[in-house]
């Protein structure tokens, strides 16, 4: 079996490849850009394994004028820039130990030991740079399934990384067939070893949460994960009855993370996912408006648009309502409504904190009004 993509054929792609098959390298395509090409995916990153040393590779790529940058030399990777497309080439590897979070590793020169030590079947697939598929470890048949299996004992590779429950799930959301279900081998690993969530660190966690809750639909995984108490483990107190909902209620275009995130709750959220400060103070906004008395109409005027549909998907998901048929008229007409008065127009009647408080009320008047009411009507309820 062949992969035939456009980054394949492309001339940065060759000039990497036969830089160094010209040394008397194997290169190999491996990982995503693999699996996303046999799915049909798309694929962002290119990752190469070789089975050469990082020294090798840089001196092959400098020979053939490339940019070769040792990006993770201390583990093999060595980042080969052509054309401004970066490769990230990195040596046939082997697990000397593991600690639960990081991995002291060994090169090696075959590629079945390589493919030993990565995570899922699905990615210890191979391609050669003419496109030719190598599958060690018989992970092809389970792509075509869609199964989202662990190489080897699912125990011992989650011991190697602990993050490696979460990417479970997030590799069920984005690549697994629903219908199949969760693998009760890995489900069982999972829940014998999920206090070792505990030796991870809260950003590489929140990342992870991150990326699944960006799938597009992360339900079934998330369910499964508060069933064998993982969801409880790296979140606390989150509550994922109103995802399947929202996640109903949300159009193809309008999926984000914070909104699914808003929709979780969760104990000091920022500080269990370590969010960064401008997420956080996201996630709280969508949760606080949906709880709270806004109107779709009057958050699209303070705010804009895309707050006020999420605003309004996730209220309707947290009461188990449906979407008001006006929504889109209303959001519409407070999107484009602006205030008539300004400051200026109060003085010198008002000054100050007083004059703050006036502007404040004619604009809750105004927006009563269904932003209706006119520059003279308010003018004249001050005059009054």
């Amino acid at each position: 079996m062949k992969i035939d993509q456009p980054w394949l054929h492309a001339s940065s792609t060759r000039r990497v490849c036969d830089a160094l098959s010209g040394a008397g390298a194997e290169i190999y395509f491996v990982g995503g850009c693999v699996r996303n090409a046999l799915l049909g995916a798309d694929v962002t990153d290119l990752d190469l394994s070789t089975n050469v040393v990082p020294q090798a590779v840089i001196a092959a790529a400098e020979g053939a004028g490339l940019k070769a940058i040792p990006t993770g030399i201390d583990h093999g990777t060595v980042t080969v820039v052509a054309e401004g497309v970066p490769h990230e080439i990195t040596t046939f590897r082997k697990d000397v130990a593991t600690d639960g979070r990081r991995a002291v590793v060994a090169f090696a020169t075959d590629i079945a030991e390589d493919a030993r030590r990565r995570d899922f079947t699905m990615n210890a697939l191979y391609a050669r740079p003419d496109g030719e598929v190598v599958d060690p470890l018989g992970g092809l048949g389970d792509l075509r399934a869609r199964r989202v299996r662990f190489i080897g004992q699912a125990c011992n590779r989650i011991k190697e990384d602990y993050l490696r429950i979460l990417r479970y799930f997030r590799f069920h959301s984005w690549y697994g067939d629903v219908g199949l279900g969760f693998d009760p081998e890995a489900l069982a690993a999972i829940s014998e070893t999920q206090e070792g969530l505990d030796q991870l660190s809260r950003e590489r966690v929140g990342a992870e949460m991150v990326k699944l809750l960006r799938a597009p639909d992360p339900a079934p995984s998330i369910a499964t994960m508060r069933q064998i108490g993982v969801l409880g483990h790296v979140l606390p107190g989150a509550d994922d009855r109103a995802l399947a909902p929202l996640i109903h209620l949300e159009g193809q275009s309008d999926v984000a993370a914070e909104t699914r995130l808003a929709a979780l709750g969760g104990e000091d959220l920022q500080n269990a996912l370590r969010l960064s400060k401008a997420m956080s103070a996201r996630v709280s906004l969508l949760r606080d408006l949906a709880e709270g008395l806004q109107g779709p109409a009057e958050i699209a005027y303070r705010h804009d648009a895309v707050t006020a549909y999420q605003a309004a998907r996730l209220r309707a998901a947290l009461l188990e309502m449906p979407i008001k048929a006006y929504l889109d008229t209303d959001i519409a007409r407070g999107a484009a409504a602006r205030f008539p008065l300004n400051a200026t127009d109060l003085m010198p009647k008002f000054q100050g904190a007083e004059l703050g408080r006036a502007l404040k009320a004619l604009e809750a008047e105004w927006i009563s009004s269904g932003f209706s009411a006119s520059r003279e009507t308010l003018l004249s309820s001050v005059r009054q």
